[in-house]
């Protein structure tokens, strides 16, 4: 159900049993910060299996990034929607491993692909926390612009980062 895309030097794929300890890890730590943590492994746990369980509800979601020749886990992007999202997400989390290697670009471009080529939207946005310098860096790359904030009881306020039309994005 949940379609493997492959980059040059990625996979991203359905997340395995073999993923969690390092989805768990990256939970678990300061660096989750951004995305609701640290957590402890139960609530890892829910997070983890919330991947899989959106793809089944909603027909989209994100994939766990993995190495293409080791497929080693290295974080997960997607198209991320829970139900108090005003409208899909593009999201990118990186796990320690996956830092620093333009991973999170690579596999962020290959889930907008996939947003416009295969399921034909004409819009996405990204959601950055305006502390997180690096996640803006990102959204800068992929070529968005400010489009509003957003305000969420739990998380606080976001930007709202518009990425570019279909027939404006590059790979």
């Amino acid at each position: 159900m949940i379609p493997t895309l492959t980059t040059a030097r990625l996979t991203l794929r359905a997340p395995t049993l073999a993923d969690f300890e390092a989805h768990a890890a990256f939970r678990a730590s300061d660096r989750a910060a951004f995305v609701g943590g640290p957590s402890d492994r139960s609530i890892s746990w829910g997070h983890f299996a919330a991947i899989p369980g959106q793809w089944a509800l909603r027909g989209y979601g994100r994939w766990l990034v993995a190495d293409r020749d080791a497929d080693a886990p290295l974080g997960i992007v997607g198209l991320h929607h829970p139900d108090d999202w005003p409208e899909p997400e593009l999201a990118w989390t990186m796990y320690a491993a996956g830092e620093g290697r333009g991973v999170a670009q690579e596999a962020a471009l290959a889930a907008r692909a996939y947003a416009y080529d295969t399921l034909g939207w004409t819009t996405l946005m990204s959601f950055v926390d305006p502390a997180n310098t690096r996640s803006m860096a990102l959204a800068l790359r992929l070529g968005c612009h400010p489009d509003g904030t957003h305000s969420h009881p739990q998380f606080g306020t976001f930007h709202v980062m518009r990425h570019p039309a279909p027939s404006e994005a590059t790979q």
